[in-house]
């Protein structure tokens, strides 16, 4: 038996009932629990004079859930403090949870204490662990048994959870998409795929008072100025982008998928029938993530092709060597950028 001490302090024995050093062990232990065999670390008093291991209540309810958690583990099953750890994420009550869940009252009570969950709503944990947008339907669902204010904090804690989430999908997408460029110097500019750059980009041309009517054509190709001008001035672009050309001209790979990440100023204009897609911040902002040497090219592009509109922008581009050498569709080699207009 593996004993390992991890307390000691004078106090009155319960075991012998006389006041002593009474020790607090670590003891491993090794038992069978629905027909599996489990190992575990128990907690337990040990009295020096009688020899003998002891338990008051609360260790023995702290045994019996990492007896059960042990359990869990080996079966691939969420732990009772994962379960407490995916209600604390969502800020829910135990009993508001069951009522998501549509499940008894002190189900999730239980869970987190002496009962281990089936596998069936192991299941529905884990996949409320990972979807928020779940977690908000199924809120959606029991608003009307939920206190308002209640129902509030639910809900703007899954929506906060859910855009985190859907940033890091969209994330992950978009270096997806970059890996088969990753040593392609030629395309993506020497320069490894930096998204915090391209955000922090988009952010400062949306901020500038220079800018004039700053949409989605107009951006892409300011982005792709940036990035050539710096890899003529320095040998490497700023964010990693790739371009094709296209026929309005330079856009960036994955360009649908970057102006919703996180961060960026978008919104939303019906211009007609269309959808047009406008960038503004009218707050003062910080850009971290960009050196003073990215902010002087940034300026540099602004002074330049700010005040441009989107077809005088889309013409500039077209009398480029870079543009005009590149088939459509292809992408646009960053060696064209000794000769750009800018």
């Amino acid at each position: 038996m593996k004993i390992r001490t991890i307390h000691s302090e004078n106090r009155l024995c319960t075991c012998c009932m006389e006041e002593h050093n009474v020790k607090t062990v670590i003891v491993h232990e090794e038992t069978v629990f629905k027909n599996c065999q489990v190992e575990y670390e128990a907690r337990y008093f040990y009295c020096d004079k009688a020899e003998e291991f002891y338990a008051d209540e609360q260790q023995m309810k702290d045994n019996d859930i990492r007896l059960k958690d042990a359990y869990r583990l080996k079966n691939n099953m969420l732990t009772s403090y994962e379960i407490s750890d995916i209600r604390n994420k969502y800020g829910i009550t135990q009993t508001d949870l069951c009522l998501l869940l549509g499940w008894g009252g002190k189900t999730i009570t239980r869970y987190e204490s002496h009962q281990v969950q089936d596998k069936a709503h192991d299941y529905i944990l884990k996949k409320l662990d990972k979807d928020p947008e779940w977690f908000l339907s199924l809120l959606c669902s029991v608003k009307d048994e939920l206190p308002s204010a209640a129902y509030q904090k639910y809900y703007d804690r899954g929506v906060q959870l859910y855009e985190e989430d859907r940033d890091t999908y969209l994330r992950k997408t978009i270096e997806a998409s970059y890996v088969k460029y990753r040593n392609d110097k030629l395309h993506n500019g020497n320069s490894e795929l930096s998204l915090d750059k391209v955000i922090d980009i988009i952010r400062y041309l949306a901020s500038s008072k220079e800018e004039k009517d700053l949409y989605k054509v107009k951006l892409v190709k300011q982005i792709w100025y940036a990035d050539m001008l710096s890899y003529k001035k320095r040998g490497h672009s700023i964010t990693g982008l790739v371009y094709q050309a296209l026929a309005m001209g330079a856009v960036p790979v994955g360009h649908n998928f970057i102006i919703e990440l996180k961060g960026v100023p978008c919104e939303e204009e019906y211009i007609g029938d269309n959808i047009a897609y406008h960038f503004v911040l009218e707050e003062k902002s910080s850009f971290p993530s960009l050196d003073k040497e990215e902010i002087i090219i940034l300026e540099q592009v602004v002074k330049r092709l700010g005040a441009m509109s989107t077809k005088e922008i889309v013409s500039f581009m077209h009398n480029e060597k870079a543009f005009i050498k590149t088939e459509q569709k292809d992408l646009i080699q960053f060696s064209y950028a000794d000769e750009l207009q800018i």
